[in-house]
């Protein structure tokens, strides 16, 4: 071997061991003594920590995803798919051997600010770290409190099964590398409280934007973007709140926001498919205080596409499809949804005019068409109507015709909605089912 041989080696080994160096000091060296010496008491009243805990679980919607229809609540085992294969959530109870019966407040805290679990590996970011990394210590130690309350329940869960590398700790931490920065939530004094308390919740607690961000290839985003994503081996897109065609709210009284929060419904407006299990599930149940804030950071997100119609479709001519289209909707759609898509108030919404209609993404729309489902159920809409499932009864092209008419009558301009889009996403969904 060679002088310059061994130079290019030397110097290929040095890049290495640099790169590996920076990987562990960015995944490993948090400080957090987990130790039972590092442990410190923490303080406040039991209960009350208990009650805010319990709180804050509703407000991150945490039960949802830590709970089977099978199991205890809190015991995991809920299948979370992936576009790298399939996650189990974790036992949160504190049963000693498959829960966090052995887990103190430090390995807890670690977990959401770091992203570690207690015996120090890396967790996978279906765990929201991403978002809880800006809870602060006290709201942290009142989760912990919160959980530690709970019913043990011996409850193993399933190995993950991902393809490789994915399920490796390596590629873990090169994803945390890219994607992944820890640090508690640093109040905007400019801002004021209450809009500081909206961030705090949107960003953090609440993980917004691990639905409602665009993410790339290996499904990593900036996690302060919100303007709009592709849920992960879900079918269903959180449209953009930064867009005022989508479903942004930078005009909106703040009481509406807060209605829809609370109730799943405002002027023109509802919830459907996921969110409407968030609302539901969490956002109901918050404070009004918490919601008002929440509607306060929400709306001051810079809003695009302001007033601005879509690209292309202006004096648009109807066409095969919407014709037929027409046809089918006097059938089966209007006497639901009303004969120029003016809805029924209080049971069924309107079309016209309805942003989720002329989304650039048909995702929600199929789905509904598809499968059906109800809007939230709330104290202050407790019996939802809902909408039937056509997956039996409708071919695709019936689908694309129906859905293209919708899409641009009664003043909606929307591009039509082609049989291979319906095809693509009876596929795809019939695979997520399986």
């Amino acid at each position: 071997m060679n002088s310059v041989t061994r130079k290019i080696l030397l110097g290929a080994t040095l890049v290495v061991m640099l790169a590996l160096g920076w990987l562990w000091h960015v995944n490993y060296n948090d400080g957090i003594d987990v130790s039972a010496a590092g442990e410190q008491k923490i303080e406040g009243d039991p209960t009350a920590l208990r009650e805010r805990g319990a709180y804050l679980a509703r407000a991150g919607n945490c039960m949802a995803c830590h709970t089977t229809r099978a199991s205890a609540p809190w015991a995991g085992g809920r299948t979370i798919a992936t576009p790298f294969g399939t996650l189990y959530s974790s036992n949160l109870t504190p049963d000693p051997d498959t829960g966090i019966g052995q887990w103190n407040a430090a390995a807890f805290w670690r977990a959401l600010h770091n992203g570690r679990s207690r015996d120090g590996r890396l967790l996978y970011p279906a765990f929201p770290y991403t978002h809880t990394t800006q809870l602060v210590r006290a709201d942290s130690d009142a989760l912990y409190t919160f959980l530690k309350s709970l019913p043990p329940v011996r409850s193993a869960v399933p190995d993950h099964q991902l393809s490789w590398p994915f399920g490796t700790q390596a590629a873990l931490a090169v994803w945390r590398a890219l994607y992944f920065q820890p640090g508690s939530y640093r109040e905007e004094q400019a801002r004021g409280e209450q809009w500081n308390r909206g961030a705090y919740l949107v960003r953090g607690v609440a993980h917004c934007s691990a639905c409602h961000t665009p993410r790339d290839g290996l499904a990593g985003a900036d996690w302060q973007d919100f303007s709009g994503g592709l849920i992960p081996a879900q079918g269903w897109y959180a449209p953009s709140l930064v867009s005022d065609r989508e479903a942004g709210v930078g005009k909106w009284p703040v009481e509406d926001i807060v209605q829809l929060l609370r109730t799943g419904y405002a002027r023109g407006a509802s919830t459907s498919g996921p969110m409407a299990e968030v609302v539901s599930q969490s956002t109901q149940y918050l404070s009004s205080e918490d919601l008002t804030a929440m509607a306060i950071y929400l709306k001051s997100l810079p809003q695009t596409n302001a007033d601005s119609p879509q690209p292309g479709l202006a004096n648009r001519q109807s066409s095969s499809r919407t014709i037929a289209g027409q046809k089918i909707y006097d059938e089966r759609c209007a006497s639901c949804h009303g004969s120029q898509g003016e809805g029924i108030a209080g049971a069924y919404p309107p079309l016209a005019g309805n942003r989720a209609v002329t989304l650039p993404r048909t995702e929600n729309l199929l789905q509904m068409l598809l499968y059906g489902g109800f809007g939230a159920s709330t104290s202050g809409h407790p019996r939802p109507f809902g909408m039937p499932p056509f997956v039996l009864s409708m071919s695709d092209a019936e689908m694309a015709s129906v859905l293209s008419y919708i899409r641009n009558s009664w003043g909606n301009q929307a591009p039509e909605v082609s049989v291979l889009d319906v095809h693509t996403m009876r596929a795809e969904s019939r695979s997520t089912l399986d």
